[in-house]
Parts: structure tokens; sequence; C-alpha cells
């Protein structure tokens, strides 16, 4: 087995990345775990956590008032980092970014990462971090990737939608994975003489998740201090895109990406393969009949006039049609946070089986997650479903961290 790993874990919600990472190997250490809500009283993925790996090393506390020197020595950083400010759930133009109130709390990481220098940092965002922000595409991963660049690091990342590998839910992800120059890998990086052979044969993130390429490589250099990146990238070109692509390697701050696309030709998990027998889901999670009229049209396309909130205008509101109900022959939609409760939704899953109508229960989206069966049991059923919906596909971090493994040795 290979030498120890020890890791630590910040925002680490019910515990995604330690379930991964220990399903991956037992080399892999869990020395110190950070799990904070602001602005609760209960602190209830803190609370299912522990309950499932006990309190040693946890802390219940803002990162923020936790010293650098507080936290101990380890060779891997992981973390999802809070992504509300980018999540997909928001209009483009209202995401905040790095500057939004939950953004800045990338600066905790930094913070760590400056003090302590592990030899691997591993984390993850919604994919709509790489065009962040609308007015300045891009810009804020420009300056994690520059900051990390001064740090030390080698960077490679990649979106990551869990069921083109298999996995029984469509949620694209980026993987962010950076490599120490004093480190073993980070050497092997910074040796990168054709990034496309890179990105979709030799990196760590193509061989756990193989890739053919699907564009040509673009290559250019993160310039200036933080400073100068966040006034200037990007800034001031009427409708540009971001010039970062699904994949891409960074060493040194020249940045190559380029666009990728799976090649899989595994066995796929299903939607229909991960429910329970409709004897063994209570009864609340049925949908009534006289609530099935709200579900169909909160799901179905409409074209239709509506009167601002403040009747001074009106306005023609589109939306495309759902799938009703969810198929079960395919991969499950993207849980959100407001999976939760009775009422009806546009987002929700919603099941037919053996002719009824219903939700999906908490375990049944713990498997979606590929998380154990209860995992988050003794919370509210609200509140599972939205530690689910801010959780990651374990399946995910469980196959780097075998590829992690593998290179190690």
């Amino acid at each position: 087995m290979a030498r120890t790993l020890k890791v630590v874990e910040l925002f680490a919600g019910v515990g995604g990345f330690r379930i991964g990472l220990e399903r991956a190997s037992k080399a892999y250490r869990i020395v110190w775990s950070n799990q904070w809500e602001p602005g609760v009283k209960r602190q209830a993925a803190s609370d299912i956590y522990v309950a499932r790996f006990g309190d040693d090393h946890h802390s219940n506390v803002d990162i923020a008032q936790v010293a650098a020197g507080d936290v101990p020595k380890h060779d891997l950083l992981v973390g999802g980092f809070p992504c509300q400010d980018y999540s997909v759930a928001r209009t483009l133009k209202q995401s905040e970014g790095l500057a939004g109130r939950k953004g800045v709390l990338w600066w905790e990481i930094h913070r760590i990462l400056k003090h302590r220098q592990p030899g691997l940092v591993l984390l993850e965002n919604v994919d709509r971090l790489l065009k962040s922000p609308a007015d300045q595409r891009g810009r804020d991963f420009a300056v994690m990737l520059a900051s990390l660049s001064d740090l030390g690091y080698a960077v490679e990342w990649r979106v990551i939608n869990a069921a083109d590998y298999g996995m029984p839910q469509r949620r694209r992800r980026v993987f962010i994975l950076g490599c120490h120059r004093s480190s073993p890998l980070g050497r092997m990086v910074k040796k990168v003489k054709d990034a496309a052979i890179h990105l979709c044969e030799q990196g760590i993130l193509a061989e756990a998740f193989p890739v053919r390429p699907d564009g040509a490589v673009e290559r250019f250099t993160l310039e200036g201090d933080l400073a100068d990146i966040t006034r200037k990238f990007n800034h001031g070109k009427k409708r540009a895109r971001s010039p970062f692509a699904n994949a891409g390697v960074m060493v040194d701050r020249i940045v190559n990406t380029m666009d990728v696309k799976p090649a899989y030709d595994g066995p796929f998990v299903t939607l229909g393969d991960l429910l329970l027998p409709n004897e063994q889901v209570p009864g609340e999670f049925f949908v009534v009949k006289a609530q099935e009229r709200a579900w169909r049209y909160l799901k179905g396309g409409k074209s239709e006039v509506r009167t601002s909130s403040d009747k001074s205008f009106s306005y023609t509101y589109s939306e495309g049609a759902m799938a009703f109900p969810d198929p079960l022959d395919k991969p499950a939609r993207t849980i959100v946070t407001g999976e939760g409760g009775s009422s009806p939704s546009r987002f929700k899953h919603v099941v037919r089986v053996d002719g009824r109508l219903r939700r999906l229960t908490p375990l049944e989206l713990e498997r979606i997650n590929m998380f154990p069966d209860d995992h988050t049991s003794g919370a509210s059923d609200a509140r599972r479903a939205f530690f689910m919906g801010n959780a990651l596909v374990t399946g995910i971090v469980e196959r780097i961290g075998r590829q992690l493994m593998k290179r190690l040795g």
C-alpha cells in the first residue's frame, strides 16, 4: 500500500470528499476537517459529519476565525468551496464571483495553502466558475490560477459530468487539481511537452476520466499581479467569451486549454436502478391528485404574458418543457438544494413507479450522489435533500483518488 496521505477537508458538508477518498484507498487519512454554515442556529451538516466520522480533528467554527497555523500539516487539501455566487440557479449577471459574500472564501483556502503548502490540492466547483463574472468572463478562474501558480502549484482542471462515466447523475462540475512544484507529481507536471497529449492521455484527470480532443489547444499567459488580473482580464471586450475551455493545464502561469469530450464505453447506472419499491416509500412522498395539475404546469413549456411586480409593465415569459415524470432509463438530473418538501416545483424530481407519481426520498437522493444509504439520517427530510443538493458525486472523487495513489506508488 502507498504511504499514508494526510488530508485536510475544508467546507466538508456531510463528508463527500472523505467518502470518495476513503473508498479509493485506506492510505488517505483525514487529519482535520472544517464545516460551518453561517446564519443558522443548528449546524446540521456538521452534526451529520460528526455522527458518521466522529469529532476527532473536526472543527465547527467559521474558517475565517481559524489561524492557518492551527490547521495541521497535511499532504492533500480538498474542498468543494461554496459556489452560490457562481451557481446556475442564479443568472450570470447576478453572479458576484470572487467579490461575492461566499466567493471570498476562496481566499481562506489560499491562506491555508500559503502557510502549509501541501503537495496536493483538489477542489470542486460549478462549471460556471470558468466564465464568471459576466462582464469579465473567466476573470475569477484566472485570479485563482495565478494565485495558485504564485504559491508554487501547477494546475490541471476538467469539467466532468458524472453521468458521462456511468454514474447516476447528470451533474457537471469543474475539478481543479494542484500539484506543488516541490512534490513528485508537481515535478512531473512541470515537464509537460505536449499539452494536448497531457490533457487527453497523460494527465491524472485524463487517466481517471478518459477523453478525446474536441478542439485545438489555446495557449496564453496570465500576466500582472492579482490586482492587475482582477482589473484587466478580459475587460472591455464586448461579448467576449471566456478563454478557458473545459480542460486545461497551467504551469508557471502559462495556460494551455482545450475542449475535450468523454471517451467511456462502460456500464451506466440509471435513476430506475436506484429507486425503492413503492411499499417502502412513506405516503407523504406521493403526489396527490389535487396537485398533479400544478406539477404538470410547472414542468411544462410555456410562453405567456406576465406583469412586473410593481405593475408598471408587461413582458412575455418563455421556458421549455421538462420531462414529466423523470425517465427511469437515464441518469437523474442534477439534484438541487430545494429538492425537499411536498410543494410542486419545476426542478424537483418526480417519478412514476407502478402507475403512481412520487418525489424522491432522501435515501434515493443519497444514492444518486453515491453516498451510503441513510448517510444523512437524523436530519429532517428537507435538510437531507438540501445536503444532497450541496454535495458532490462521491464516485468522481473516488476515481481521482485511485489515480493519485497509482501515481504516488
